[in-house]
């Protein structure tokens, strides 16, 4: 069972705020903490210019979203390896969670069809 852009749209959100409070909340050491704001700014900007109900502007095909997506979650897995040998365990394996999460939403959802109220 696939999920709809809508409630694709309702996780990009929680996904940008649970990245925009993760430095302060897991003390995350700094270059890992900007990355993670850098990562929520960009999510959010893919998200607000998104074509589909959650959109904003509605610019980008929500197909395209799909494929960022998989292309980042592919990346972060590099990044999570990448920040595990600079700042330790705890960033790696952060990073690894953020790349899981996005890859499995990328997996479950129905890039086919987006609603574009």
């Amino acid at each position: 069972m696939k999920i709809t852009s809508k409630s694709h749209g309702i996780i990009d959100y929680i996904v940008v705020v649970f990245l925009a409070i993760s430095p302060t909340f897991f003390n995350l050491p700094e270059i890992t903490s900007i990355f993670t704001y850098a990562l929520a700014g960009i999510h959010l900007g893919l998200t607000v210019l998104t074509r589909f109900e959650l959109g904003l502007i509605k610019v980008i095909p929500f197909k395209i979203h799909g494929w960022i997506e998989l292309i980042v979650s592919i990346v972060l897995f590099g990044v999570a390896f990448f920040l595990g040998n600079k700042e330790g365990d705890f960033a790696r394996n952060f990073y690894l969670g953020v790349a899981v999460v996005v890859f499995l939403t990328w997996l479950i959802t129905d890039y086919r069809v987006s609603k574009t109220v």
